[in-house]
């Protein structure tokens, strides 16, 4: 594929709000994980919430899109200067040329959990305050961001589970060689609700400590709420030279199972294989792996012998949901951003939590943090159902 250029991106999770607060945990080791504290659920569990989302206020005139995502969403989109960029790129593609492609899995449905809180009790009808379309609706957040930034382009949102906000990455490559569009906000948003908590947990999936990917003893998943974005623009002569770029996007699906991955991990190995084709590499070229590594018995395992099929055991390679949390449709974002801020910062991010390795698992993974220089990362995200998306992102040496 052409490269495409990572003009600008910004991220809030449970790290922080912005760039800066995600880094910084990273290098003191401080993971945003908390004992479940989120509405009335009653579990014995570990989630990742954003602290400044509950005194967040949507903006006066969106008030219909009122809800957690969205909030979350608007939250992010205030960090790092990030509005500023869309309105200079909105000056030079104008509104209609600017496409908004989203990733989410639950989009605004808490909003729904709470109003059958409220059901009329003679006609069992929801509450007249609630807005579906605005709130629940999976495109309600496509819609609210175009309406934030002022955007009136191409737009729609990816709901492919935990692959969700990595996918549209692919999506806006598409798209933008299709002639559709100039430039594309890309990312993605999940927010807490009760419906993944419960719904995770039912599964026998979700763990009652901390999350530890790929330890020994590693149990199930620490489920997280977070936002990132990220502007794309064509590479030119004037905007590429040691600029962050998109370099290749692999895609696939396992047609296996409903959630379970592949056991031998075919899916994971085929779409890494195509983000290197896609962007012309070996895999000798990546210096870093961010993996799916969601702390599951089964995700870890197939990840894991699909990465020790294509790298072998040298390149260095982790998974940061220890710090995060699973954000099911904002992981894919958040990750490739952790990816690109440790190209910019040449570092490492190990693996907090985790203290003993599967030696099942034959791959480079690290625990501690390391200084290092990095050129180019692959981003992997695995959803539910086999939906497989792997990015490579980084600098041209």
């Amino acid at each position: 594929m052409q490269p495409l250029v990572i003009s600008h991106f910004t991220l809030a999770n449970s790290l922080g709000l912005g760039l800066s607060s995600t880094l910084g945990a990273l290098r003191l080791r401080r993971s945003g994980l908390i004992a479940c504290d989120f509405e009335d659920v009653d579990l014995e569990t570990y989630i990742a919430k954003v602290a400044e989302l509950d005194a967040c206020q949507m903006r006066p005139d969106l008030m219909a899109y009122d809800c957690r995502n969205n909030r979350l969403a608007q939250l992010c989109l205030e960090q790092d200067g990030f509005t500023d960029t869309i309105e200079m790129a909105r000056q030079k593609y104008t509104a209609g040329r600017i496409g908004v492609f989203l990733g989410t899995s639950t989009s605004g449905i808490l909003q729904t959990e709470l109003a059958y809180r409220h059901l009329d009790s003679r006609s069992g009808a929801l509450p007249a305050d609630f807005h579906y379309a605005e709130t629940q609706n999976t495109y309600s957040l496509a819609r609210f961001v175009s309406r934030y930034l002022g955007l009136s382009g191409p737009s729609f949102v990816v709901s492919s589970a935990c692959s969700s906000s990595a996918k549209v990455f692919a999506n806006a490559t598409r798209m933008m060689a299709a002639g559709v569009c100039d430039a594309a906000v890309v990312g993605g948003v999940d927010s807490l609700c009760l419906s993944t908590l419960y719904g995770f947990n039912s599964l026998g999936l979700v763990s009652r400590f901390p999350c530890r990917p790929y330890d020994a003893d590693r149990d199930g998943i620490s489920v997280g709420e977070g936002a990132g974005f990220v502007l794309l623009e064509r590479a030119t002569a004037d905007n590429s030279s040691n600029a962050m770029l998109l370099l290749g996007v692999g895609e696939s699906s396992d047609a296996y199972h409903m959630s379970t991955p592949h056991p031998e991990g075919l899916g994971a190995k085929l779409a890494m294989q195509r983000a290197l084709a896609s962007a012309g590499l070996q895999a000798g070229d990546i210096d870093y792996i961010n993996l799916h590594g969601t702390a599951t018995k089964s995700n870890d395992a197939s990840e894991g012998k699909a990465v020790a099929e294509v790298f072998g055991a040298d390149v260095p390679c982790s998974s940061t949901k220890g710090w995060t949390g699973h954000q099911l449709g904002a992981a894919g974002v958040t990750e490739a951003i952790i990816g690109m801020l440790a190209i910019e910062h040449g570092f490492v991010p190990g693996s907090v939590n985790t203290r003993e390795l599967d030696p099942a698992i034959i791959i480079n993974y690290q625990i501690e943090n390391s200084e290092r220089k990095i050129h180019r990362v692959l981003s992997n995200s695995f959803g539910f159902g086999g939906s497989n998306c792997s990015l490579v992102l980084g600098k041209q040496p």
